[in-house]
């Protein structure tokens, strides 16, 4: 089955930026298409895909699981194989999709095609498993990475996440108060989740220039 994919942003930037989503909801859920118009914005194209268990959910009864992350690595290369791009790739997604995208990182970086990951509130460890940790290929990591996580996200908090051996090739923007979708409490921290957005997308706007293929 052909990658169908939603398209944000200019036909001709600089960089591209696909993105799967996460294991519970879509590639258009309000989370997933925030953060896309939020690069778009910034002068990314970006492209959102969806793996075939969750596109399979819009036709059919039920809720089928996500297979296993490693499982779903070949539909991730297909994604980029399937993608038009005209400048450097970068891939990544939300929370599993992103965990997707940095298992097969090195190799497609290796190989030139592509120029960095950006994972966005990266799943460091089932929420109330902080001993389940799915880092161990973090720390060997070679490809330009960089990390957008809320410092109360369920999945790896700020404390937690400092206790890591991560690679040195992984920068970490730490949203404040942000959640697994990076929105804060404005009553507490101060910051709206526009805030944030703007945050996240002029970041990865500055990080993506700074990376070299």
């Amino acid at each position: 089955m052909a990658t169908a994919f939603l398209i944000d942003g200019p036909a001709q930037a600089k960089h591209t930026i696909l993105l799967a989503h996460g294991a519970g909801a879509p590639m258009d859920s309000v989370s997933m298409t925030a953060i896309a118009e939020s690069l778009a914005g910034s002068g990314f194209r970006v492209a959102r895909f969806e793996f075939g268990y969750m596109a399979s959910r819009r036709s059919e009864t039920g809720r089928k699981p996500p297979p296993r992350a490693e499982k779903l690595q070949p539909e991730y290369i297909a994604a980029i194989n399937a993608l038009e791009t005209n400048g450097p790739l970068i891939i990544g997604g939300k929370s599993m999709g992103g965990r997707v995208a940095s298992m097969i990182a090195d190799d497609l970086h290796a190989t030139g095609r592509i120029a960095g990951l950006l994972c966005l509130g990266y799943p460091f460890h089932p929420p109330a498993k902080p001993d389940q940790l799915r880092t161990a290929h973090l720390a060997e990591l070679k490809t330009p990475t960089l990390i957008v996580q809320g410092t109360r996200d369920p999945f790896g908090t700020r404390e937690e996440v400092s206790t890591y051996d991560l690679s040195k090739t992984i920068e970490i923007l730490w949203l404040e108060d942000g959640d697994h979708d990076l929105k804060p409490r404005k009553s507490i921290s101060g910051f709206s989740a526009g805030d944030h957005l703007r945050t996240m997308a002029e970041t990865v706007s500055g990080w993506a220039d700074r990376i070299e293929l």
